[in-house]
């Protein structure tokens, strides 16, 4: 079968498949590296996400398997990691929360607003996880290929290449399906010289889309954000990014001085609710659809890889 787009979602999905014996060939316009996902602060955390029925599911199955993961942080990129929710209250979480080991009100110390939750949760070096997927891929017997797809409906099907094509396609799903109802949420990161860091920061979002965030990853400390709607450039914005380190430093001073390291811009595909579902085709093929995940590829990616993969062996029962 294969498998479209080369993100987390794609590559996670094309894993489980991979290793449950199935035949899997991803194919994607462009490498992993050059993904949305290669460029997220990556932090486990259900956001922007919906249906809230679903998600809690998905998020914890992935927890279980980032918990094992991070036992080997240099190979797989996934760490657990301390840090503030600061503004976040537990009874503002989904039932979820109730699951998560070590989640907690923060205390005085460690909130400077006073209201907060405390966490330690997974956080991903994106790069280095995205080969380690597709490392594991390629053990399980799987192949990735660069390729431009145009159409869902001349892959599948008996004049098709493949029985079942996997749709990860992200914000490619919008004219590939055609689904006008995935969108673009744009975020804007700069990456600096970690000053001494080593917990992560999560602060209010504001009615204009900026937020403040800061990950320790290895070699770099990710600064966020922004959540600007239905904005397509992918080209970084140097206002933008001042106002991102000052409203870090505000937090931590020490970033203030942190020498920057580079830029980078990653299109959230933001849709109303994940689209999860099997699809038959008028010429005979059928199709998974697996996307529209916004800004929580990473926190349900197994969860959600493994229903996928249920459904497409739910056509061979």
């Amino acid at each position: 079968m294969i498998v479209v787009g080369s993100g987390v979602i794609g590559l996670t999905t094309a894993v489980v498949l991979a290793e449950r014996g199935h035949s899997v060939l991803v194919r994607s316009r462009e490498p992993a590296g050059r993904t949305t996902s290669a460029v997220a602060g990556a932090l486990w955390w259900p956001y922007r996400i919906r249906p809230e029925d679903r998600v809690g599911d998905w998020s914890l199955e992935s927890f279980a398997v980032y918990g094992e993961l991070a036992d080997r942080p240099e190979e797989t990129g996934v760490r657990m990691v301390e840090g503030v929710h600061e503004g976040g209250r537990l009874d503002g979480l989904g039932a979820w929360a109730a699951d998560v080991p070590e989640l907690r009100v923060a205390t005085a110390s460690e909130c400077r607003s006073g209201e907060g939750l405390w966490a330690r949760l997974p956080l991903i070096d994106m790069p280095t996880h995205l080969r380690w997927l597709g490392a594991r891929l390629a053990a399980a017997g799987g192949a990735v290929e660069t390729g431009t797809v145009t159409s869902l409906a001349s892959l599948a099907g008996s004049s098709g290449e493949a029985r079942v094509v996997v749709n990860c396609a992200g914000l490619g799903a919008r004219d590939l399906v055609p689904d006008p109802a995935v969108r673009p949420v744009r975020g804007q990161l700069v990456l600096v010289e970690n000053p001494g860091v080593d917990t992560w920061y999560t602060g209010p979002e504001s009615p204009s889309g900026g937020s403040t965030y800061f990950f320790p990853q290895p070699g770099r400390l990710v600064l966020g954000g922004t959540a600007q709607e239905d904005d397509w450039s992918t080209e970084p914005d140097p206002v933008v990014a001042d106002a991102i380190v000052r409203r870090c430093a505000a937090v931590r001073p020490e970033i203030a001085g942190a020498r920057i390291l580079g830029h980078r811009v990653g299109l959230r595909p933001v849709r109303d609710a994940v689209r999860l579902e099997r699809v038959r085709l008028p010429g005979g093929g059928t199709v998974v659809h697996h996307y529209g995940h916004g800004g929580a590829g990473v926190t349900v990616a197994w969860g959600c890889a493994r229903e996928a993969a249920d459904l497409v062996e739910s056509g061979d029962a």
